[in-house]
């Protein structure tokens, strides 16, 4: 019974790997035309749904403390950019303390906005702060925090296609504060604009 319970967690844990895999590759083989994207929407829809039950288990809290802007890509990569940000700020928080997701913003330089998804989680020490955003690093164990060590490949490679930056400012034990810049939406009706990368 134990080996067989060991079997079907493994090919679970490969089918989840080959679910990322599968994202990672179709950011540009899959990918859509760029258009206004509300990024306010994007965020009350993931707490309508993906975030819904995680914010009442872990008895969270995701801030936003000022309205958040229009950008401009593709919908469903930047859907999944705040999903894999928002659920790491959740996963790895302090043992005992409520996990505090905090979402602002402001612009940036080249008519950019630049974003920030803070935690109060375990942080990261300075030593990992680029390796974190490569395929299949892990700074923990699976048996502390699940994941398949492809989400910030993701995020890292869904903002160089907005032609944008990523990155992260954390000390171990003090948080994280990951932080990306995407294209302000500058009000044009032309929505077929391709992205760094794209065919």
């Amino acid at each position: 019974m134990e080996n067989l319970d060991f079997m079907v967690d493994g090919a679970m844990r490969m089918q989840a790997m080959i679910n990322e895999l599968l994202t990672y590759s179709r950011i540009t083989t899959r990918a859509k035309s760029f258009q206004a994207v509300d990024t306010n929407k994007v965020v009350e829809d993931l707490k309508k749904l993906e975030l819904a039950s995680i914010l009442q288990e872990a008895k969270g809290a995701l801030v936003i403390p000022k309205q958040l802007p229009t950008v401009t890509g593709d919908p469903s990569q930047l859907y999944q950019l705040f999903q894999n940000l928002i659920l790491n700020g959740f996963k790895f928080h302090k043992e005992g303390m409520p996990p505090v997701v905090t979402i602002n913003c402001h612009p940036a330089q080249n008519n950019k906005i630049i974003f920030y998804v803070r935690d109060n989680g375990i942080g990261i020490d300075s030593e990992y702060h680029e390796k974190i955003f490569t395929m299949f690093k892990r700074l923990h164990s699976r048996e502390q925090y699940e994941g398949t060590g492809i989400g910030l490949a993701i995020c890292k490679k869904i903002v160089l296609r907005h032609g944008g930056e990523i990155g992260v400012k954390s000390k171990d034990g003090e948080g994280s504060d990951f932080w990306f810049t995407l294209p302000r939406f500058d009000g044009s009706k032309e929505t077929d604009v391709r992205g760094a990368g794209d065919e």
